[in-house]
């Protein structure tokens, strides 16, 4: 599903950047072809908006609600106690084969890494984030998924496609920030920082590795954050050239999974990619969140 595309008012009579973008038809084209995958993906069966509950282990084996079995982690090894009849499938194998009751081991899981197991129609995410271990099982009959409207943006906007320059750092910088939860942090490796002007400003983002070779990821938050848009963080994939030029297209900046759920991870922006510009493009606040305000 399309989002509602939101516009900001312009004075009578003058052209403003908007109107020159919607001329170029195919670049407002392929922003809503791009939007329109990003939509889908979000909208996955098994995607964030279908986690039920969010459970962090403990070396005391319990057991979890829309999951099978007990679950215990210790140094970094988690067991899974399964009892008779209770079935959980790994790359499709059954680890219950005789359905008399098993007990099984998985780990160690790499920071920010994980494995899906299968529970029936449930996928069984098993991750580690800020050091610790989850569970969050994914159902795709969860309300948040099946009640999903789409994500209102703002209509895009040649103004916020800005040119820049990526500068690397002599040595990546392990960076160390937030989280959308209480009691975690995350560290990202910073490659390097993004410089680029908008809105007559200089602006500088500290950058971090994308999750495709040659990208990076930023984390931001601007003077339109907890107003239009979602106040804890947005984010920004791009891809810088051979000779470091890049383009910031804050058109295609998205909300992270914690702008719809709790039941999420996510990490905060730097406290340098606070922004004090507002940037009017993008993804905008949750209909979902917008409801809870």
């Amino acid at each position: 599903m399309l989002p509602n595309l939101a516009s900001s008012a312009r004075e009578p009579g003058r052209r403003g950047p908007r109107a020159r973008f919607e001329e170029q038809t195919p670049t407002a084209a392929a922003w809503q072809e791009w939007h329109a995958a990003h939509e889908r993906h979000r909208a996955d069966p098994h995607g964030f908006l279908a986690v039920t509950h969010l459970h962090w282990l403990g070396s005391a084996a319990a057991p979890l609600d829309g999951v099978p079995g007990t679950w215990s982690v210790e140094n970094d090894v988690v067991t899974v106690v399964l009892g008779a009849g209770e079935g959980l499938l790994r790359d499709g194998r059954e680890l219950n084969p005789d359905a008399a009751g098993a007990t099984v081991t998985f780990g160690p899981i790499a920071e920010r890494d994980g494995i899906n197991l299968n529970a029936g129609d449930t996928v069984v995410e098993l991750a580690k984030r800020g050091g610790e271990y989850i569970v969050r099982p994914r159902h795709p009959g969860n309300p948040l998924l099946n009640e999903y409207r789409g994500t209102p943006a703002y209509a895009p906007d040649a103004l916020f496609a800005v040119s820049g320059t990526f500068v690397p750092f002599e040595s990546p910088r392990p960076t160390t920030v937030g989280a959308a939860v209480e009691g975690i942090q995350h560290v990202y490796e910073a490659p390097g920082e993004l410089h680029f002007t908008l809105a007559g400003q200089d602006q500088v983002l500290t950058a971090f590795n994308g999750h495709a070779p040659g990208t990076l990821s930023v984390l931001f938050t601007d003077a339109t954050s907890g107003k239009t848009t979602y106040a804890a963080n947005r984010s920004l994939t791009v891809t810088p050239a051979a000779d470091g030029s890049a383009v910031l297209d804050f058109n295609r900046a998205v909300n992270l999974p914690c702008a719809y759920t709790d039941l999420a991870t996510c990490p905060l922006p730097p406290a340098e990619n606070r922004l004090t510009v507002a940037i009017e493009a993008g993804e905008q606040i949750p209909y979902e969140r917008q409801e809870q305000q």
